[in-house]
């Protein structure tokens, strides 16, 4: 057992930096076990009277100079985690240089090598793995970098900011020097070396300034560079367009990595990628891998102004930047993807990682109070749950008054390390209106229940809606106040069609911001459905009065294409957890399915959100104790039952949609393949029950086998799972000798298999765990493999405890090496006391043996202790 607790860090406990640091030189002599880094710091005295104490770890300190004289070994303290000089001037340069070993720097953090080459990673505290610093948000620098390495080897020497010099060192080696002209904290700070091809391209802004456009990758790759190249045009005009937001650089340079904690990082001018979020062809990347490379690189480059010209004060403010950014890489999306799809997407997303996290023992405000580790809190609720936040701004304030918040915001905290308070003040200050209590967005953890009772009076012409809201106890937040929640809402005759209402509305928005309310519509003619929180206009769990053919009205045609898409997926929510569901109600559904999917106004896209059932861990939410078994038992029924209403129909869309011969990314034709391939799964889902097995598994194959791109391939395995047996092994067997050269399609392979809802799955991957092919230190592969299992419902949750074993395993054997991808696998296993026997007890068990386990780290030590404290 753990004897030693780890001190959280509090936000109560914050204070400003003692010392600045001006101006930081760096200087690299790069080799792969005895990288020599000297750092000179011009430093100046904020706080009188106290020592020096800078961060470092796995540092060895060569020597330790002030103002050029070097110091005794008394002069100062070195730990495993600071350096600290007892007596320094008011201002000074400090100049230390240290040893560094990145060929066994396994944690991904610091400086670390990938592939041969260098690579850095220094988001939240890995910049003092690289040399002794200051290592926090607020300490913003003016960077000057010269990195040294041999020629032959290491051709790119990539920084910050721009390229000022470059030449030869002797002895076979180079070097290259950067400046970046605009102050930064450490964390932004990044380096690369290696042997990299390049894909180059050029922008011009909106003043007229042409910017270099450089994406490095692994040797062969440019070509798989062109659709990211792409996307980093489309999202660097977007953003002029739609923030005003231009880019303050000559050169804006990105590269691909394999070895790489994260999806992407947004150092200033450096981007660094995870290469399975840049690197793309019709041949080894589906239509979602394009979908995730274009808002992601979207992203980051749109850290640019939310995140690097204005930081976050501190760890605390993390949705600051996060938030912010997620939301504008979401309005990027939509005007890429289609706004109704793309709105459909994110709260998927939303419901799938956030409102779980929100529910259980890991819930957190959007700004937390304290943290052991802060890896620990780069969650769904910081990113996706802080941009819903953005989201309700800005519909309360209108798109126009946003635009003013945000210009404002960014001109009044230009070059600063801001605070969520400093986001908010934007809003006030150009509306003068007082948002207070929007803060309590940020600091209150939990989603709120929204409930509504419509009350309809004939002779008045009136519709009440009785509002309540409650958000249940968190931990560490028993008692919870009422929240601003902006309701977008519409009424509907029974035939889905508008209903006008004061006056000849359509629409309206109501800020509901108490604990209960009324509010009275007047004009109704007739008895409405409700149309409430279109376009998911608050992160909150809804729930109205009314019956079901209610639902059934919104499903035939809610003008809102979200209130659409819910509706069928809160129909099916019901007839699946309802052990003994009306068989009315199921042949109406498979009805207004199939008139939606006859309905040509309607997008293939949005076609195949409607089709897709709700996860099972969706249903997860919905069932209190969860049986796991149970949920998936009747999803699989129902799916099955619709595959045989249905099939008529699907079969004849299917073979409308015959694919082109020419592969486009565009989301018109991701859309159709979306259809296409949601078609073919619900078709093979009714295999069990066939009459015609032969034909469904012919139909099947001739997919995988005539599929000319990723996307179908995948959907071919993807729909002989519901065969198994030789069919599915064929297509598997085929797809590894065809891609066993393919990192990044081995990564897919790995993951088909481990997500496959079937018995027998564990079994293949704990043998997988064994194939040559898998390594547990390479983050994509172990996840590829480990969180795919873990997120594959009915199979994790064996009533055995053997998936549970499984996880825990993993978790302490990579835990050893890399405590931040280790503790992201942590999360499966926290909801515990949500599940019914055996379920429960085998998890706490689980969660016993991680926290019993010597030496574990404190990022997996502080989550699995919190599961447990509940």
């Amino acid at each position: 057992m753990r004897t030693d607790t780890p001190q959280p860090v509090r936000l109560v406990d914050y204070k400003a930096p003692d010392f600045s640091i001006p101006d930081t030189e760096l200087d690299f002599a790069l080799a792969p076990e005895t990288t020599r880094v000297t750092a000179r710091l011009r430093m100046e005295r904020q706080t009188a009277g106290v020592p020096l104490v800078l961060m470092g770890e796995r540092l060895k300190l060569i020597r330790v100079a002030i103002d050029g004289r070097a110091l005794e070994a008394t002069e100062y303290q070195v730990t495993a985690e600071t350096l600290t000089i007892a007596n320094v001037p008011d201002a000074f340069v400090l100049e230390t240089e240290v040893e560094i070993n990145p060929s066994d720097n396994k944690t991904l953090e610091g400086l670390y090598m990938s592939s041969g080459r260098y690579c850095t990673q220094c988001e939240a505290e890995g910049f003092r793995k690289i040399t002794y610093f200051l290592d926090r948000p607020d300490v913003l620098s003016r960077y000057r970098v010269r990195v040294e390495a041999p020629k032959a080897a290491f051709p790119h020497l990539l920084s910050n900011g721009n390229l000022i010099e470059t030449g030869e060192a002797g002895d076979g080696r180079h070097f290259a020097r950067w400046e970046d002209p605009f102050f930064k904290p450490c964390y932004l700070f990044a380096l690369v070396a290696g042997e990299l091809d390049v894909f180059e391209d050029s922008f011009t802004t909106m003043s007229g300034r042409k910017v270099d456009l450089r994406i490095f990758v692994d040797t062969g790759m440019a070509q798989r560079a062109a659709y990211a190249m792409d996307a980093l045009k489309r999202s660097m005009k977007w953003d002029e367009e739609a923030y005003g937001r231009e880019y303050d650089l000559d050169l804006f340079m990105i590269v691909a990595v394999r070895d790489f904690n994260f999806g992407a990082m947004e150092n200033k001018g450096l981007n660094i990628f995870n290469a399975s979020l840049l690197l793309a062809d019709p041949a080894t990347a589906t239509d979602l891998d394009y979908e995730r490379i274009e808002s992601v690189v979207a992203h980051e480059y749109f850290h640019n102004w939310s995140g690097n010209r204005v930081t976050c004060r501190d760890w605390f403010q993390l949705c600051l930047k996060e938030g912010l950014t997620v939301y504008r890489d979401q309005g990027f999306s939509a005007s890429q993807r289609g706004e109704a799809t793309a709105r459909i997407k994110d709260v998927r997303a939303l419901r799938a990682r956030q409102f779980p996290e929100d529910s259980g023992p890991l819930s957190h405000p959007v700004r937390p109070s304290s943290y052991v580790k802060i890896d620990n809190f780069y969650t769904a609720t910081i990113y996706e749950k802080g941009a819903e936040i953005v989201g309700m701004l800005r519909t309360f304030v209108g798109a126009e008054t946003y635009r003013k918040a945000l210009d404002h915001y960014f001109a009044a905290n230009d070059g600063t390390a801001a605070t969520l308070e400093d986001f908010v003040a934007s809003f006030s200050a150009v509306t003068g209106k007082d948002f207070a209590s929007w803060l309590q967005w940020y600091v209150q953890a939990g989603t709120p229940r929204l409930h509504i009772r419509p009350e309809y009076d004939a002779t008045a012409k009136t519709l009440t809606l009785h509002l309540r809201q409650q958000t249940l106890p968190t931990p560490g937040q028993p008692d919870k106040i009422a929240l601003p929640i902006p309701i977008r809402f519409g009424l509907l005759t029974e035939d889905g069609k508008p209903m006008p209402f004061d006056g000849g509305k359509t629409e309206a928005l109501h800020v509901f911001d108490t604990e209960t309310a009324e509010l009275v519509l007047h004009d109704v003619a007739g008895a409405p459905v409700l149309s409430a929180l279109r376009h998911f206009s608050a992160p909150v769990i809804l729930t109205i009065d009314e019956p079901v053919s209610h639902a059934f009205a919104r499903v035939r045609g809610d003008a809102d294409p979200f209130n659409r898409w819910e509706a069928a997926q809160g129909l099916a929510r019901g007839l699946i957890l309802d052990a003994k569901p009306d068989a009315a109600h199921v042949a109406a559904f498979a009805e207004a399915l199939d008139a939606c999917l006859n309905d040509d106004r309607l997008e293939p896209a949005f076609k195949a959100l409607i089709l897709a059932l709700p996860t099972e861990s969706d249903l997860a939410q919905m069932m209190n104790p969860i049986d796991p078994a149970f949920i998936h038992a009747r999803r699989v029924a129902l799916k099955a039952e619709l595959s045989q209403r249905l099939s008529v129909t699907a079969r004849t869309l299917y073979d409308q949609l015959d694919p082109p011969l020419t592969f486009s990314p565009d989301a018109g034709a991701a859309g159709r393949r979306s259809f296409r391939n949601a078609l073919l799964d619900l078709i093979l889902a009714g295999f069990a029950h066939s009459d015609d097995k032969p034909a469904l598994t012919n139909l099947a194959e001739a997919h995988f086998a005539r599929a000319t791109n990723m996307t179908d391939m995948v959907g071919a395995i993807q729909a002989l799972m519901h065969i198994q047996g030789l069919p599915y092994q064929r297509a598997l067997d085929s797809f590894y000798l065809h891609f066993r050269n393919e990192p990044l399609v081995i990564d897919k392979w790995f993951a088909l298999q481990a997500g496959c809802p079937h018995p027998e799955t564990l079994k293949r991957v704990e043998s997988l765990k064994t194939h040559p092919d898998f390594d547990a230190r390479t983050p994509n592969r172990w996840r590829s493999l480990v969180q795919a299992f873990a997120g594959n419902q009915s199979v994790f949750h064996d009533p055995s405890g053997e998936g549970y074993a499984f996880l825990t395993e993993q978790i302490l054997k990579v835990d050893t090496f890399n405590p931040m991808t280790a503790a992201r696998l942590v999360e499966p296993l926290s909801r515990f006391r949500f599940y019914s026997e055996p379920y429960t007890g085998l998890m706490r068990k689980a969660l016993e043996t991680i926290t019993a386990t010597p030496k574990l780290s404190k990022n997996v030590a502080e989550l699995a202790g919190k599961a447990l404290e509940g």
